[in-house]
């Protein structure tokens, strides 16, 4: 079986096409410029041969045929024709409270989505019409979603709901939901089969950190916290989000500065964060080389991300009663080395302790943590991509 995962943004659209007999990847790429001059796709066969290929698209639509062009295609392609895809999988980043777990795409569905879109106006949108596009020019293909927010709707009320008057959670769904559950879900799982031992009987803690940034508790198999809220602005320091702040900061800033809503809205989200406090970028790489040149406010902007990490483990071992695993994964959690050991340094009272040899690594799937360490410390490479056409292909069989 052949599965196409797709994960359309406003701008750009990303893909995998997955043959789920071996989970090999026969072919990825990015489709980046989307109604914006110098558009292009980029795409990688399976066997490494890259290329380029620069064409106005001036929406997803084009996007998405030039797409199946190449897929197709005798010189580049990878599948004699269309027919060999079974069906389409997309990842939809809020699923609100009508959807815990991955779903077939009808006009229900799409309704259902259409009706939260007010809770990700960045980026439901933009899935929705992915999803619209696909159904548009492969009618006979099920289309499948795959919410970030659905492993995380097994969270008690008292995790999600916030102190504010209830009737704002029962007339516009304020609450916490929770995001990245595709990479939490997965990396829990992989980590229970690392230590040779059932999921419904450990208590991990995954940390999920990249641009985006979020931890989770996830307990027996089930997501019981997760710091990331209503949005995904709320919880970690991340490449340019605030994470947890002093709410009375929003109207203090926007009386002094004279802001709109709108304005304080995009400083909290695309200023703030490691580009914010280091004055020198997003990229956690670019950070790292300015703190090691003695840039105070990169030094500082880096502590503040790993202290915040190591808050959230230690709150989240108090809300599981315990811990039996601590996971890194995604783009700063695999490659960065100091990152994963500033957090973990501290916490041998927990029963964890570095092997500074084992953790001398990027991007592997390995223990982290001595032999006679009572608590695991591992990094799980995410692969959100394969949670997505696995979960396609059982929906669709």
């Amino acid at each position: 079986m052949k599965i196409l995962v797709i994960n359309s943004g406003s701008s750009s659209l990303k893909y995998q096409l997955f043959n789920m007999e071996t989970e090999n990847v026969l072919a990825k790429g990015l489709i980046q410029r989307i109604g914006i001059d110098g558009s292009y796709l980029e795409y990688e066969s399976g066997e490494g041969e890259e290329i380029v290929i620069e064409k106005d698209i001036p929406n997803h639509k084009v996007g998405i045929e030039l797409l199946i062009e190449t897929l197709i295609s005798k010189k580049h392609g990878v599948l004699a024709n269309m027919d060999e895809i079974e069906a389409v999988g997309h990842r939809i980043v809020h699923g609100g409270e009508a959807f815990a777990e991955s779903t077939i795409i009808d006009d229900q569905a799409i309704k259902k989505l259409e009706d939260v879109a007010d809770l990700a106006p960045l980026h439901n949108p933009p899935n929705i019409m992915g999803i619209k596009v696909c159904q548009e020019l492969m009618p006979d293909k099920p289309q499948v979603g795959v919410f970030d927010t659905a492993f995380h709707q097994s969270m008690p009320e008292k995790a999600y709901i916030y102190a504010l008057p209830y009737e704002y959670y029962e007339k516009y769904g304020v609450r916490r939901y929770g995001f990245h559950g595709t990479s939490h879900g997965y990396v829990a799982k992989r980590a229970a089969k690392m230590m040779d031992q059932d999921l419904s009987e450990l208590k991990i803690i995954t940390c999920h950190l990249g641009n985006g940034a979020s931890v989770a508790a996830v307990k027996n198999g089930k997501s019981v916290d997760t710091s990331m809220g209503l949005t995904p602005l709320e919880g970690l320091v991340m490449g340019t989000r605030c994470g947890d702040i002093d709410p009375a900061i929003i109207p203090f800033l926007l009386e002094k500065e004279d802001m709109t809503p709108s304005e304080i809205d995009n400083i909290l989200n695309k200023e703030s964060g490691l580009l914010g406090v280091s004055g020198v970028s997003s990229d956690s790489r670019d950070v790292e080389d300015a703190a090691a040149e003695g840039n105070h406010q990169a030094e500082i902007a880096l502590e503040l991300f790993d202290y915040r990490v190591k808050k959230y483990i230690g709150a989240y071992t108090a809300a599981m009663g315990g811990v039996d695993a601590i996971v890194f994964t995604a783009g700063i959690g695999e490659n960065s080395i100091d990152t994963r050991a500033n957090i973990l340094s501290g916490l041998e009272y927990l029963g964890v302790e570095l092997d500074k040899e084992a953790n001398d690594c990027r991007g592997k799937e390995v223990l982290i943590s001595t032999d006679d360490s009572k608590v695991k410390a591992m990094i799980v490479p995410t692969n959100e991509e394969l949670v997505i056409a696995k979960d396609t292909m059982e929906l669709v069989k």
